[in-house]
């Protein structure tokens, strides 16, 4: 049996549909808030269901640094410590975030070894639910993080760089984009949620972190063309203003994640866009023949 938490948000809602149907309990937050419930409440539910596996989807991504703490570390201390009393065996799996990882020097993929030093409230408090995770794996539970990067794809939420590109091009006008020569690792939400769900269904530990995205670093300026030739060709891309990006460089080494899940990302950058695109009511713009 998998109880899920965090089912009802944009990865949670494809890792879902990922896992597919059976002996799957998606816990809604208005059943079990991890940040204010109680123990005895956690630990009934824990014992109620008697879970192989517990996947946590769930947390804040934005908010004062008090709601992010809460909902990203709080949460997570709760339910572990649920876990080692309720369902000591059961396999934990987190989704974490690469803004753990913070300015890291451009070039080299990044690896799960390398110093984190996060920028800003979200990444402190997805480091600290990070930490906690890896002391209860130290303590002997089967626990471990995907920690994504830039996750795009259908449902992605208004305030990401893509949804909001693509708004803006279903309002027509121009595009005006800063930070372009920044590169990220954009990774479909699809196949994050398969990674997940394979990590629930692995026999056997896993690494207490794994980096899950596409492997590439993918200037700004690519995903905004990429998208005008999917979404509206001939649209005029300006450049915005901008100040020199905390975090220049994003681009995740995932050998780990190769070789203890057999996982590799299979959507394509254009894939991600078109789909995203068709998932707000506007027709994609066929592929030519031949086109990448």
């Amino acid at each position: 049996m998998i109880v899920m938490f965090g089912a009802a948000g944009f990865i949670g809602r494809h890792v879902r549909a990922a896992l597919g149907e059976r002996n799957v309990v998606a816990v809604p937050r208005g059943r079990i808030d991890l940040a204010a419930s109680g123990h005895a409440k956690l630990t009934g539910l824990m014992y109620e269901i008697a879970p192989d596996v517990v996947i946590n989807c769930a947390g804040a991504t934005g908010g004062d640094p008090a709601t992010l703490a809460k909902d990203n570390v709080v949460a997570v201390a709760r339910l572990l410590a649920t876990l080692a009393v309720a369902a000591p065996r059961a396999k934990y799996v987190q989704v974490g975030s690469a803004a753990e990882y913070g300015r890291v020097p451009m070039g080299p993929p990044i690896s799960e070894d390398a110093p984190c030093d996060p920028i800003g409230a979200y990444g402190l408090a997805k480091l600290a639910g990070t930490e906690l995770v890896r002391a209860a794996a130290a303590d002997g539970l089967d626990a471990s993080v995907l920690r994504v990067f830039n996750v795009i794809g259908p449902g992605a939420p208004p305030a990401t760089l893509p949804t909001k590109l693509v708004l803006a091009l279903r309002d027509g006008g121009d595009l005006v984009v800063g930070g372009q020569d920044v590169y990220r690792d954009f990774v479909d939400v699809r196949d994050v949620a398969e990674a997940v769900a394979m990590a629930a269904r692995a026999d056997g530990p896993l690494p207490p972190v794994l980096n899950i995205g596409s492997g590439r670093a993918t200037p700004v300026h690519d995903l905004v063309s990429t998208l005008v030739e999917v979404a509206r060709p001939g649209a005029r891309v300006l450049p915005g203003g901008q100040g020199s990006p905390a975090v220049p460089w994003q681009c995740a080494d995932i050998t780990r994640a190769a070789d203890s899940l057999g996982w590799r990302p299979r959507t394509t950058l254009r894939d991600s866009l078109q789909t995203l695109w068709s998932a707000l009511n506007v027709p994609a713009r066929p592929v030519e023949s031949g086109k990448p």
